[in-house]
């Protein structure tokens, strides 16, 4: 029996999913505590325990493929000439590489913002700037200011193609580690993010597997394969487009709340579904990844509920706000914190209901009115996500919570928001086994059996009546 063992070193767990690959299907799951601070191989051996118990013993694994988000991910920090373009290219190829972007800069750098990217302690940096052919001297500058910084991080370098192979040449000439790559954006209002995003991946599993431990377990797997993000936004993609003999679902979104973050991931081109409205500002994406760092349902649960309106999020969890306060204040208090009450799980519904609102509202784009010599306008900013058929939640709160079709439908569109460019009328579906990420994985080695995975993790979602659950705290 061909198997595949598919490793995720979270910064909580380390979980492992044994899969048969002529099957196609899930034959056991196992996690352990993931001790990256300690002994990375501490916690992989207790989950490959786990995993032999359930078995009865392990089978000779054909694919051994891990991904890592432990230690917080990979930090990293862009750098643009204009903040609207070649900086936002930046921004989008950082995010889909699976990266946890800490900061982004634009123009000529500063003392001030040296001091600030310095503090922000990046694993990576990425350097672009300037069309091919175009402006030239501001990347020089920032150049010369990374040369002469402290800064130890690798540096991407993926600028205007006239001064590329210098700079990099430059910076490692003062002793950095440059990799040069295209640039993210050849011609105005053209990106091409995937060589970028390719050469950072390259950067995490070459020196960020070393510097978080994970290399000591080298023997127990083949190789680390990408940032956890990414190999979930590639079992997107693997959904969305399909194999060589299966056709994928077509347009979709999926939704990861986490306890850190909540990312959203779209699948589509986005382009405008109504007649006589006019796309702004650069192109999207066809697989897009957003990452909210202050919608944690855990580290940010009480920036959520502010972000949300307070008294709507006591409203939503059923009671007062002094005691939505102190439940807050429990979660504050121990953010390992798991429900253990109708009230908790109330408030995790309540949580993952307003995470999931306002990260799929950022995510998508909108509309406006705009005043021209010829008339009104309707101008389209972002990615028109209406038409998508799909709506996949996936994550622990979703996957375990007591309402996820509820929160999940807190990604639809609202007649309150009508600007807002969020899916209309999609089926909803929860990744019921976790195996987005185990699927992006298996992609890069046995696509169909990949796909037929995700597909087969996928359960349809019945709307339910939120206030039902709620009524369990009376």
């Amino acid at each position: 029996m061909p198997a595949a063992l598919l490793i995720d070193f979270g910064s909580t767990y380390t979980k492992l999913r044994a899969v048969d690959l002529d099957a196609r299907r899930v034959l056991a799951v196992a996690q352990g505590p993931s001790t990256v601070t300690t002994n990375v191989t501490i916690g992989l051996d207790l989950a490959l325990a786990e995993l032999e118990r359930k078995l009865g013993r392990l089978p000779a694994f054909k694919h051994r493929l891990a991904s890592s988000s432990a230690a917080g991910g990979l930090k990293m920090v862009t750098i643009g000439l204009v903040k609207e373009l070649t900086a936002e290219a930046a921004r989008q190829a950082a995010l889909g590489a699976g990266a946890k972007l800490v900061g982004t800069f634009a123009y000529r750098l500063t003392a001030n913002d040296m001091r600030a990217i310095e503090s922000l302690e990046p694993d990576i940096l990425l350097l672009a700037g300037g069309t091919d052919g175009g402006n030239a001297e501001v990347v020089r500058h920032n150049a010369e200011r990374l040369a002469v910084s402290p800064l130890t991080c690798p540096i991407v370098v993926a600028c205007n193609r006239d001064i590329a192979e210098d700079t990099a040449t430059a910076l490692q000439a003062a002793g950095k580690s440059a990799i040069r790559t295209d640039n993210v954006m050849p011609e105005f209002g053209v990106l091409n993010i995937d060589p970028a995003r390719a050469a950072i991946r390259e950067v995490f599993i070459d020196r960020i597997v070393h510097a978080k431990g994970i290399d000591r377990a080298a023997e127990r797997f083949d190789a680390v394969l990408m940032p956890t993000p990414a190999a979930v936004m590639e079992g997107a993609r693997l959904l969305s487009e399909g194999a060589s003999r299966h056709d994928g679902l077509g347009d979709l979104l999926v939704v990861d709340i986490g306890g850190a973050t909540t990312d959203v991931h779209s699948v589509g081109t986005g382009t405008p579904m109504r007649d006589g409205v006019v796309q702004y500002g650069l192109p999207e994406p066809f697989v897009k990844r957003t990452v909210e760092g202050d919608l944690g349902m855990r580290h940010n649960a009480r920036t959520i509920a502010e972000a949300g309106g307070f008294a709507a999020f006591a409203d939503r969890l059923g009671l007062s706000e002094a005691r939505s306060n102190a439940k807050l204040d429990e979660i504050a208090a121990d953010v390992e914190r798991l429900p253990v009450n109708a009230e908790d799980e109330a408030l995790d519904e309540a949580l993952a209901w307003t995470a999931v609102r306002i990260a799929v509202a950022r995510h998508a784009g909108t509309t406006e009115i705009v005043q021209t010599v010829h008339g009104p306008v309707t101008m389209q900013r972002g990615k028109d996500l209406t038409g998508v058929k799909y709506v996949i939640g996936t994550g622990g709160p979703l996957a375990h919570g007591a309402t996820p079709a509820s929160v999940l439908r807190a990604a639809l569109a609202d007649a309150s928001d009508p600007f807002s460019l969020r899916p209309t009328d999609p089926a909803l579906f929860i990744d019921a086994d976790y195996l987005l990420y185990a699927s992006g994985l298996l992609a890069a080695v046995d696509r169909e059996a990949a796909l037929a995975l995700a597909l087969g993790s996928l359960r349809p979602l019945q709307e339910r009546d939120a206030h039902e659950h709620r009524s369990q705290i009376a």
